[in-house]
């Protein structure tokens, strides 16, 4: 059984779907949809680290998630979360991390079904020349969250600094 919630985010709703143990889609959509009232422990803790991360004090997800997909689309979703938060890199790096070199175009279309946006960050991956490429959620957003990631990572490392 799925449990679904919407969270109202900077950049407009999102839909968050998890069953008992994990998260399995978080998408933007246009309209939030009427749903009974949901108990899930999972959809709680994601609107939380949700709220964390667009607040800039969440730099990296703890959520389980499950997508249904092929082994090698799992293996692109896995290496989406080893990007680290604020860099980017492009769909033949991915293919690389993978060890499928020659992969780039396979990449790009995996990384186009993956369903746990912002948690699986495939808005870390861009065109080989640095260019915004493909993102379901619409380039303006993807944008957003990379402007975000590169604003918060900059504070943090000039705290760090001052620490030093």
């Amino acid at each position: 059984m799925n449990a679904t919630t919407y969270y109202h985010s900077p950049l407009g709703w999102i839909e968050i779907q998890a069953s008992l143990d994990a998260v399995c889609s978080v998408v933007f959509c246009n309209d939030r949809k009427m749903v009974e009232h949901s108990d899930s422990a999972i959809l709680a803790k994601c609107v939380q680290q949700l709220d964390e991360y667009f607040a800039g004090r969440r730099t990296c997800f703890d959520l389980p998630v499950k997508q249904e997909g092929t082994p090698f689309q799992q293996k692109v979703w896995n290496a989406l979360l080893d990007i680290p938060f604020g860099k980017t890199v492009a769909y033949a790096d991915v293919a690389k991390m993978i060890n499928r070199p020659e992969s780039a175009r396979a990449v790009g279309a995996a990384n186009g079904k993956n369903k746990v946006w912002i948690i699986v960050p495939c808005h870390r991956v861009i065109g080989a020349d640095g260019s915004l490429t493909g993102y379901a959620g619409g380039l303006e957003r993807k944008k957003w969250l990379l402007d975000h990631e590169a604003q918060v990572f900059t504070r943090k490392s000039k705290i760090v600094n001052l620490k030093s």
